[in-house]
This record gives C-alpha cells, sequence and structure tokens, in this order.
C-alpha cells in the first residue's frame, strides 16, 4: 500500500467515525495533541470530542467530492472537498468545506495532528 493510499485510508476512518459521531474512533486517527480550526472557532483534541459527546455537533450526512494527498517526508497533507451536514444548536445545517488534514508519521503510525475547515462559497 503507498503512503497516499494510506492517508486517504486513515483520513476515511476518521470521516466515517465523524459521521457516526464516535469520539473513540475519532481520537484513535489523532495524536492527542491534534488541533481543530473551525467557522468562529479553534480547539484542542478533548474539547472537539466533547462537542460530539455531549451532542453539540450532531452530524446528518457527509458526502466526500473528491480528496488528494501531498506528501512531504514524514507529513502528509489531505485536502477533502466535502459537504457535510448536520444538527448545530437542533438546527439542520450543511456546508460545503475543503478541509486541511495534516499527519505525521510517528514511529510508522499515520497521526492527524491538525484538522482545518475552510468554507467554499459556490
Amino acid at each position: 500500500m503507498s503512503m497516499k493510499d494510506r492517508i486517504i485510508e486513515q483520513s476515511q476512518k476518521f470521516w466515517q467515525s465523524l459521521e457516526k459521531a464516535d469520539s473513540k474512533g475519532m481520537r484513535e486517527v489523532c495524536d492527542p495533541g491534534c488541533w481543530f480550526v473551525h467557522i468562529g472557532m479553534s480547539c484542542g483534541l478533548d474539547e472537539e470530542m466533547e462537542a460530539f459527546d455531549k451532542k453539540l455537533f450532531q452530524p446528518t450526512q457527509i458526502d466526500i467530492h473528491g480528496q488528494e494527498v501531498r506528501e512531504w517526508g514524514e507529513v502528509s497533507v489531505c485536502m477533502t472537498d466535502v459537504d457535510y451536514s448536520l444538527l448545530l444548536g437542533g438546527k439542520e445545517t450543511t456546508h460545503h468545506f475543503m478541509t486541511t488534514e495534516v499527519y505525521q508519521n510517528r514511529n510508522g503510525e499515520w497521526k492527524l495532528i491538525q484538522f482545518t475547515f475552510t468554507a467554499l462559497v459556490n
């Protein structure tokens, strides 16, 4: 399996867990120091997972349109073009995003260290 395929596999695991609001599954992909940047806020892994556990973020549907990986030695970046629908404050919302997912190879295991949402306007 190529490095790009391994990164896509890790990203897919994260997105599948995110869609189910499975914080345990998301944590398995992430480094404990992973940082998340959203519209209007940024936070560490524990705060991000707490938002799912407390149902502040309730994903309803995720449609991935494409993924592209760039490699730089022990660091790889996966760009994911996605429509992300969720209940936020009890209201359904859908956003078209490009996410920037930064993975670092730690002793042969690729871990997510940075996850940034960028809203795309059509």
